[in-house]
């Protein structure tokens, strides 16, 4: 995406939020080709247009914005969902990222956070509200054991260590840091759990790992 502008989508049935912050985006040189009010005009409109991000909420009559999310991971896979909703319980956070979002933010998350979730999305990598991350951890990590055949069950200690502290929301470059790796060995190893554990982002992957007890 380096030169390009960022084409998006935005979904939001709450009128004044959904025109300001198309209007704070395109002044941040992010190109709105869509807007909605509904999951289902949001669909059809992204499955025209083809942007590159679709800003998704959660809460809107008639289709949810999860129900939404998964129609759009199917219809158009290459499309990257990121939600930004008033809602951060952890039931609908976990629920989102299952469905395919690759990232979560809140409405009163400051408007250089969501630009940065954005390219994030945009560049193929994930962004989660910090707050929410915290509470997505401790909240639905529960002590049970990894059942035996289960996605994941087949990871290497190395790869157990790293999917830990993608849990805790650290990046490839604090994961190197961490374990004393290349930032290379790192992306092989991610590349590596996702397959394992057949998510398609790191996000899912620590959503999913923490719901089972693998960490």
């Amino acid at each position: 995406m380096q030169g390009e502008r960022i084409r998006v989508v935005v979904v939001d049935d709450h009128e004044l939020f959904r025109e300001g912050l198309v209007q704070l985006l395109r002044e941040r040189g992010i190109d709105v080709v869509g807007q909605a009010n509904l999951g289902a005009e949001g669909i059809r409109q992204t499955c025209e247009v083809n942007p590159d991000v679709v800003l998704m909420d959660l809460n809107m009559p008639g289709m949810s914005g999860i129900e939404a999310t998964q129609r759009l991971s199917a219809a158009a896979p290459l499309v990257r969902v990121l939600v930004v909703t008033v809602v951060a319980d952890e039931r609908n956070v976990t629920e989102a990222l299952l469905a395919g979002a690759c990232g979560y933010l809140v409405k009163d998350a400051p408007i250089d956070q969501i630009i940065d979730g954005i390219r994030a999305a945009a560049r193929g990598e994930s962004l989660i509200s910090p707050r929410i991350a915290t509470q997505l951890v401790r909240r639905i990590r529960q002590p049970t054991k990894v059942e035996s055949g289960l996605p994941g069950s087949e990871l290497t200690p190395r790869e157990f260590q790293i999917l830990e502290l993608i849990a805790r929301g650290m990046d490839n470059v604090e994961i190197a840091r961490t374990l004393f790796l290349s930032q290379h060995t790192v992306k092989n190893h991610v590349s590596s759990i996702l397959v394992k554990l057949q998510v398609e982002n790191r996000i899912q992957a620590a959503v999913r790992a923490v719901r089972r007890g693998i960490v």
